[in-house]
């Protein structure tokens, strides 16, 4: 049997956007949005200088090289993350997409503009993807993937998939947490 690799690699992320990830953010309030659980995390917040990532109101929290130990992190920042970082930016420089810059992009003050946000960031990297041919997904991921750079296309699409569970799942729990806390 010849497989679609296309096809299957769309299947996995789709399946667990569908039944897993996309509804445990139904209902998402700015509360939860904005919850810190513990003192000192990091958040998308209202910019308080001009010098702050984001091209809106809001700014998200980031340092590069991370603080160490890094800091937890609120749903509003794990959104922002998986929309920009993860899935806005590869449909980018993988596939055309929407540009999309860490520095000016309008980070999201509501839950509701934050989940449209994402929204638009996974149709537009799932398009891409599933408009791969076979062929494509040796090409190599090119110079803006880092430690992707070199290797085939698949095994980034592995890598933002693996990214989109681990933080989706995240994402998951601290609701869950929300939802129960004292």
């Amino acid at each position: 049997m010849d497989l679609d690799w296309p096809v299957e690699l769309g299947d996995q992320l789709d399946w667990h956007w569908r039944e897993r990830l996309r509804p445990r953010l139904h209902g998402l309030t700015d509360a939860e949005y904005f919850w810190e659980p513990v003192a000192d995390c990091w958040t998308v917040r209202p910019r308080r200088t001009a010098d702050e990532l984001g091209g809106g109101r809001f700014t998200v929290d980031y340092a590069f090289p991370a603080p160490e130990p890094p800091p937890v992190t609120t749903i509003a920042w794990r959104l922002a993350h998986i929309t920009v970082h993860v899935l806005g930016k590869r449909a980018e420089t993988q596939f055309g997409g929407p540009p999309v810059c860490y520095q000016t992009f309008p980070y999201a003050g509501t839950a509701a503009t934050a989940l449209d946000q994402l929204d638009q960031a996974y149709d537009a990297w799932s398009s891409g993807m599933r408009a791969l041919g076979p062929a494509e997904l040796n090409r190599p991921g090119g110079p803006a993937e880092g430690p992707f750079a070199d290797r085939p296309l698949a095994a980034l699409i592995l890598h933002i998939h693996r990214e989109v569970i681990h933080h989706g799942a995240e994402v998951a729990l601290l609701r869950d947490l929300y939802s129960r806390r004292a």
